[in-house]
């Protein structure tokens, strides 16, 4: 009972801390969502404590997650006539996105000579880890290693992302949400909400989109790659 009462004492103190580092800094690779799991690993390797003691005691963060995600819906209602207005633009980019997202990560699999069962668990690493990893097994991939991948995704998403949005002067407030949402999933639409609101409504739903649309295409593009 200690244990997990002070995993998830530390776990919440960790976030708050890189979170004001975060703030202060402005830093992209610094956002807390990278250094708080990596602090919390060193912590778990030197003390030795088992994961599945961490795990039962931040179970209700997990359990929090959920109605934090409906909650992104509130700003999307708010923008509803927004999304109105330019929802062919956004379906064909969310579109587009997610057919580039699936043959870029094949095609990198065969390039970088890799076995077909880890480029299947790799192409559906932009979406949502949920629905990530049944689209994973219904293509023949390791849902477990997708998992890993969609992670990995989404820190690189949220660090790559104000980059290129610099690089390539992304102006508009769609824009900016659709590439968040697009690539990076949840934790893209979590950095889109530092831009403001309507980035993160936009983000809110391309993610949502890009989910469907990897889950009933990966199956039949997949095969034909």
């Amino acid at each position: 009972m200690v244990i997990e009462l002070a995993s998830l004492v530390i776990t919440v103190v960790f976030f708050i801390l890189c979170r004001w580092i975060y703030k202060k800094t402005k830093f992209d690779v610094l956002t807390p969502i990278l250094t708080t799991p990596i602090l919390l690993v060193a912590v778990l390797l030197i003390t030795r404590i088992p994961y599945a003691n961490y795990r039962a005691g931040t179970n209700i963060v997990t359990y929090f997650l959920q109605p934090a995600t409906v909650a992104f819906a509130v700003p999307l209602y708010q923008n509803i006539k927004l999304l109105q207005r330019n929802v062919v633009q956004m379906l064909v980019s969310i579109l587009s996105g997610v057919v580039i997202a699936i043959t870029a990560a094949f095609f990198l699999g065969k390039l970088l000579n890799v076995n077909l069962t880890l480029i299947k668990s790799m192409v559906p690493k932009s979406i949502t880890t949920p629905i990530a990893m049944d689209v994973s097994t219904a293509i023949g991939g390791n849902p477990t290693l997708t998992a890993v991948f969609v992670i990995i995704t989404a820190l690189t998403g949220i660090t790559i992302g104000p980059l290129v949005i610099r690089l390539l002067h992304i102006k508009t407030p769609i824009a900016r949400g659709v590439l968040f949402g697009t690539s990076a999933h949840s934790a893209g639409t979590s950095k889109a909400f530092e831009y403001g609101a309507v980035e993160g409504a936009m983000s809110s739903i391309s993610m949502i989109i890009a989910a469907i649309v990897t889950l009933f295409i990966a199956p039949y593009l997949v095969p034909a790659l």
